[in-house]
């Protein structure tokens, strides 16, 4: 456990037009050197938000006495002890199991998440996750890094969603992470094979919230957060399937796959929002033998391809790249081709084999 991090601030060294506690104190800490320098030592930032959290948690005395009120009235000739209490240890346990490194430095780590792994410890995964993972990479530096639960964590995907993800590896990077995200100061695009044919580009507005019937879900509803996706066709399996590019203006839970299923062409092999093609549309028998393996597909075709932002400390531009899981590109190839017999793996999901044209099967 780290140890606390304290700052001592002397009241008539700053001319700041405020007496009240949480305001005067976060004013000061914009203005004060020595105080950014112990903040940026240690890897710390601080919010008026956060300000007000530690003196409501006993974190703040005036002339060594703790005061606990956010609005209390501060005098010139007073001196003010601010103490970070060192996090809490991590409940995750650090696990050795492989990740896929893009880019790593000292304040954040990109990587690009397989299918099939949960990001962080939840009721029915409590373990084998990217956060025990990261901790066993990272080490202690990462433990309540942003939260004891969540260590380092900024966003998600979910569990059967691949592709690039950044994580913060200190609580400076963490909060400007966060705000990035808040503000939507970056640009994520996914890639995904969805069911049937749409239109070459659109904008899904709608709202997204809770599903009044299923817990497990989302749903478009007007009571809901506002949710934006933009989307355009890259290419078209006609008569099956299409693969498409969408970029998210917002990121609520699901929202790729409650949007697109809404518009009537869900991702292939999403079990939760999932519509796929009616057979009875289909004259073609070799189209509905087809669809009855692409059904087995048992992840959904979702891949985040890109995600670029501004460095959390430096500022810098980065822009980084995944291309599409081998699943994801062996499906495209039994879409797209019609001289081809499916041979259905448990273990492997799809496995193809290309005969010749004497012996297909049409």
């Amino acid at each position: 456990m780290k140890n606390p991090v304290k700052i001592l601030l002397s009241v008539k060294e700053f001319d700041i037009p405020y007496n009240r506690l949480d305001v005067w104190i976060t004013e000061a800490i914009k203005v004060s050197s020595i105080a950014k320098q112990e903040l940026n030592h240690s890897n710390l930032s601080l919010s008026r938000s956060r300000v007000k959290k530690l003196i409501e948690g006993n974190n703040i005395k005036i002339d060594g006495v703790e005061v606990t009120d956010p609005s209390f009235k501060i005098k010139n000739n007073e001196f003010i002890t601010i103490q970070f209490p060192p996090p809490d240890d991590a409940i995750p346990l650090p696990e050795k199991i492989d990740l896929e490194i893009l880019y790593e430095d000292k304040h954040i780590i990109i990587l690009n998440k397989q299918a099939g792994i949960v990001v962080h410890p939840a009721p029915g995964s409590p373990n084998g996750t990217l956060v025990n993972a990261l901790l066993n990479h990272c080490g202690k530096s990462l433990e309540g890094i942003g939260g004891v639960k969540r260590p380092g964590i900024v966003h998600r995907l979910d569990k059967n969603t691949s592709g690039v993800m950044v994580v913060a590896k200190t609580e400076n990077a963490h909060f400007n992470l966060c705000k990035t995200f808040s503000n939507h100061d970056l640009d994520r695009r996914y890639e995904a094979i969805v069911w049937g044919q749409p239109k070459d580009i659109g904008v899904i507005e709608k709202n997204i919230g809770r599903s009044p019937y299923n817990r497990k879900k989302m749903a478009i509803s007007i009571r809901g957060k506002i949710a934006k996706t933009k989307w355009k066709v890259i290419d078209i399996y006609a008569p099956l399937g299409s693969l498409i590019e969408c970029k998210l203006e917002t990121g609520r839970t699901h929202q790729i796959r409650v949007h697109l299923s809404d518009i009537g062409h869900s991702v292939i092999g999403d079990d939760l929002y999932g519509k796929p093609l009616s057979e009875k549309r289909l004259k073609n028998y070799s189209y509905k033998a087809k669809i009855q393996v692409i059904k087995s597909f048992k992840r959904q075709a979702l891949h985040a391809t890109k995600l670029s932002f501004s460095h959390p400390i430096t500022n810098k531009y980065l822009e980084f790249t995944s291309p599409l899981p081998k699943e994801m590109i062996d499906l495209i190839e039994i879409l797209k081709n019609k001289k081809l017999i499916l041979i259905f793996s448990f273990k492997n999901l799809l496995k193809t084999l290309y005969i010749s044209k004497t012996g297909a099967i049409n």
